[in-house]
């Protein structure tokens, strides 16, 4: 798939980055900890932790991170796997953004204005973006 918009190309580049940046980190104990309560307190994911360890469903969240990524960028040249890997991608931040609603003392009062995590709020972006990736990659295989 060819594409001239430079906004697009940037917005994919970006997420891939993260995508891959924040797979890799995965495989920290760190990182591992971090997610852990996101995905304890998820009524569609916490049955994982009954299955692998801690570290074991890290790692397999950002195995699809990376591959995800890789896919992303793949998709500049081959609309198919744009698609694919678009489509994985917005599976990826619905699942994140869900979290905001699912994961205890998200949202708070600072200064009489109510905030919620940040760092997943800015993934309605990343979001955005997928959704034109599927919508891009889709139109390319249509031509």
């Amino acid at each position: 798939m060819k594409t001239t918009n430079f906004g697009y190309v940037f917005g994919v580049l970006g997420v891939s980055l993260l995508l891959l940046w924040l797979g890799v980190y995965k495989f920290t104990p760190t990182e591992a900890k971090l997610i852990e309560p996101l995905i304890v307190n998820h009524p569609l994911l916490s049955w994982v932790y009954q299955l692998f360890s801690v570290q074991t469903v890290s790692n397999l969240i950002g195995s699809v991170e990376i591959i995800v990524g890789l896919g992303l960028l793949l998709g500049f040249k081959n609309a198919k796997v744009g698609l694919i890997s678009g489509l994985a991608a917005v599976g990826i931040f619905v699942v994140t953004l869900s979290f905001i609603l699912t994961t205890p003392d998200t949202w708070k009062v600072s200064d009489g204005v109510l905030i919620t995590s940040f760092f997943l709020l800015k993934d309605w972006v990343f979001l955005a973006v997928a959704i034109m990736v599927v919508e891009t990659s889709r139109g390319a295989l249509k031509r």
